[in-house]
């Protein structure tokens, strides 16, 4: 083939590629920074073309051309933040009081006669930030439903997703509390570290991870400041590819049944030790695991002698491959060390280790190190019940997905704070090869043996408790007296033959129900554990290709995409062979032909 001729092949396969139709998925959540450059123009030309439709979600309405996905996973996201932003603007305005009384009584007075309103303008309100705005939903709807804001920035690195962002904004009327911008994100944040441009809140909701933005972030939030943050790549943080967790978040996860709670302390330490950086420290109001994702919401403080408790709440993982038991090893350790002058006085030191051996005391099994993971509470107590008091208002009835909400919550607010992780009961039994124990029967034995027992609200068979792992052992061999499990189960070198082999080191009632072992959350019916309602429910965009409501299995739009070259047969390519293969298989595919031209 001559030289000509080859360009002439190379420019005619180029304008079909730029031709084709290409299917792109735009979440209203997600910015566009997480597509590449083709796409992101594709983008604007349908966008210009496309026709326009309305979305419908709380308080606001949104334009979006007809290409555009619209996935109503994240409306329990977006509910869930505006609760939060809603609970943490009545605290702001409250600390903000506090201040003007120390400084000046009569600036309080005049404050204390202020009612904070939705889609009002309030100069002394909230800064928010939507790094990554896409299509301007959820700015609108903090705008629209958060009473207390001063101004909230929908920012986003598409020039079409910036026009969207300002065509929905006035047609949601909402010129006076939003600000489109048209920026990288990880820029403006860093032109936004002077105090005077500090922001009071910033939500950052990527597609994967969002290291990469928290820099920027923990230097341009405000004192007391609140962080929105959703990690997406669960594949990562749930221990799939641990090296690629270690480049992201610098924590290596284990494969273990707590993994969703693992990925929420692992995000929570890559957050803790970028602040400390620069002085500052993290609070965990909330931190939660739902559907696809992990999102937790954090306060930000300046204190660099709270910064050198970080180690102190930070631990390596260790878990036996055998039977999976968890042990935690802090970083660092808090001695007391009161003196006459500072009673309180606290010396920081390092702890000795390591705090397992060379083989598992239960199974004789060796160890996985993981970590270091945040391994002090995820929540806030005092937040948490002001915001279900918020949930319970009636203005928070509205919320689509308010049911979810406070049953979530409700198991939240259960848990055992200061116990991390936690173990699966179907696992363990699994690993026992034993008659499945009841749920309410092993945590009234752990309860009348003293302990304390909680549900975690990632997991419905999840067992938090602070009693030792050889205590659920212990309970489990009281139930294989009860059940035995087939002799031919024993085989040598298993953990089930090294630990059923051990009689129990005490009898533990498992006959009497405890009053305290179903928790009002389970007796009262709230929405604890919802099933995923439909299929395809999750980001779409690996398994499938979504176009409007239309879905094809990436699967098969790839078919023969990898396969080696063949030798002609019959005078035809091997494209042309394939494509026809793939034109019988999956009518919506279109692939270019090759055009062949002799020399």
């Amino acid at each position: 083939m001559g030289f000509m001729a080859r360009v002439m092949l190379f420019t005619c396969n180029s304008v079909k590629r730029l031709a084709k139709n290409r299917p792109i998925c735009i979440f209203p959540s997600l910015g566009a920074h997480t597509h590449s450059r083709t796409d992101r123009i594709m983008a604007e030309e349908s966008v210009k073309a496309g026709p326009l439709k309305t979305i419908r979600e709380g308080s606001a309405q949104i334009l979006v051309a007809d290409h555009v996905f619209y996935n109503p996973v994240q409306e329990f996201n977006r509910d869930l933040s505006i609760c939060v932003l809603t609970t943490f603007s009545r605290i702001y305005q409250r600390e903000k009081n506090e201040e003007r009384k120390r400084k000046n009584a009569s600036e309080l007075d005049a404050a204390m006669n202020v009612t904070l309103e939705a889609g009002v303008k309030h100069e002394d309100g909230l800064r928010i930030l939507e790094a990554l705005s896409a299509t301007g939903l959820r700015s609108i709807r903090y705008a629209k439903e958060i009473p207390g804001i001063k101004e909230v920035i929908a920012n986003d690195l598409s020039k079409s997703a910036v026009e969207s962002i300002e065509q929905n904004v006035k047609h949601n009327q909402m010129e006076h509390l939003i600000k489109p911008s048209f920026n990288d994100a990880m820029t403006l944040m860093y032109m936004s570290t002077k105090p005077d441009q500090h922001f009071t809140a910033i939500d950052l909701d990527p597609y994967g991870h969002p290291t990469r933005f928290l820099d920027g972030a923990v230097q341009s939030i405000a004192e007391g400041g609140l962080l929105l943050i959703t990690a997406t790549d669960m594949a990562v943080l749930a221990g799939n590819s641990p090296e690629a967790c270690y480049v992201k978040y610098g924590s290596v996860p284990l494969k273990t049944k707590a993994c969703h709670e693992m990925a929420l302390r692992i995000l929570l330490r890559c957050i803790e030790t970028t602040a400390t950086r620069y002085g500052r420290y993290m609070k965990p109001l909330l931190s939660i695991s739902a559907d696809f994702y992990i999102r937790v919401f954090v306060r930000i403080y300046t204190g660099r002698y709270q910064c050198k408790k970080s180690s102190s709440k930070q631990s390596m993982v260790f878990q036996c491959t055998g039977c999976e038991a968890l042990t935690l090893q802090p970083l660092g350790v808090l001695k007391p060390n009161p003196t006459e002058a500072n009673p309180q006085q606290i010396k920081f030191g390092i702890p000795t280790g390591p705090f397992v051996g060379s083989r598992c005391e239960h199974c004789n099994q060796q160890h996985h190190m993981g970590g270091p993971i945040w391994s002090a509470p995820l929540h806030d107590e005092e937040f948490l019940g002001e915001l279900l008091d918020t949930v319970e208002q009636e203005d928070s009835k509205r919320l689509t997905t308010i049911r979810r909400i406070y049953g979530t919550l409700a198991v939240i607010r259960e848990e055992l704070h200061d116990v991390p992780l936690y173990y699966a009961l179907d696992r363990m039994c699994g690993i026992l090869k034993l008659e499945s124990i009841g749920m309410l029967t092993l945590r009234s034995a752990l309860l009348h043996a003293g302990y304390r027992v909680s549900y975690s609200h990632a997991s419905r068979t999840s067992i938090k408790t602070d009693a030792p792992v050889s205590v659920l052992w212990d309970i489990l061999r009281c139930w294989h007296r009860l059940h035995p499990v087939k002799a031919e189960r024993f085989l040598e070198g298993v953990p089930l033959t090294a630990i059923l082999s051990k009689p129990p080191s005490q009898e533990y009632n498992i006959d009497d129900l405890h009053p305290e072992a179903n928790p009002p959350s389970r007796k009262e019916s709230l929405s604890r554990f919802p099933e995923n309602p439909t299929a395809h429910w999750g980001p779409g965009t690996r398994a499938t290709q979504m176009v409007s409501d239309n879905k094809m299995l990436k699967s098969v739009q790839n078919q023969n995409r990898r396969k080696q070259k063949r030798a002609p047969k019959n005078g035809t390519t091997y494209q042309e062979e394939n494509d026809v293969k793939a034109d019988s298989e999956s009518p919506d595919r279109k692939v270019p032909k090759t055009i062949t031209t002799d020399c």
